[in-house]
């Protein structure tokens, strides 16, 4: 079963997959899509106001960050890692439960990181905004880092998210009950 979803104009189907026995979510991947990460980038950057650097998480938003910063000219973005390298010496992390990850997780950026945030205007950017919780996660860690929110954006909101006021996105997914159906 597949959605068609539309992205500031652009269109995709998006495949159902079951979260539980009465909930399920279309399944946004932007991995491969060149076409639509390139339309998302440029759309983002418009509604986007003035920032030096931006945030993501290492997710399906990677290719998206990039894409931004390539048309925005920018050399530079940050990517908060799923597990502490050693060559971030001492990381700051923040934990956060995704609705597509079956358990708590902790994301962590590194000291050189955090000084390219500190006192600098950051863009947050994901690639779909459900619970909140990896953007809440992200939020914390610029924070901590001494760094000013401007925007967070992402491509898509699913379910009451696209409610929310705190956010830009391009487009509203739905969520969906076990026969398939938008809730």
């Amino acid at each position: 079963m597949n959605y068609e979803v539309d992205i500031a104009g652009m269109k995709r189907s998006l495949k159902l997959f079951k979260v539980s026995d009465d909930l399920q979510i279309a399944a946004f991947i932007l991995y491969g899509d060149v076409e639509i990460t390139q339309h998302a980038a440029k759309e983002l950057l418009a509604r986007a106001p003035e920032f030096d650097i931006m945030l993501t998480s290492a997710s399906k938003s990677i290719p998206l960050i990039y894409e931004m910063a390539r048309q925005a000219g920018i050399n530079e973005y940050i990517v908060a890692l799923k597990s502490p390298k050693v060559y971030m010496g001492t990381p700051l992390s923040a934990a956060l439960n995704s609705i597509t990850t079956l358990h708590r997780q902790e994301i962590y950026i590194g000291e050189d990181d955090v000084e390219k945030l500190r006192g600098r205007r950051v863009l947050i950017v994901d690639d779909v905004i459900s619970t909140g919780e990896s953007l809440k996660a992200l939020e914390r860690l610029a924070e901590a880092a001494g760094g000013e929110i401007v925007a967070k954006m992402a491509v898509l909101a699913e379910g009451d998210a696209y409610d929310r006021t705190d956010i830009t996105v391009l487009g509203k997914l739905p969520l969906f009950d076990a026969d398939g159906n938008p809730m």
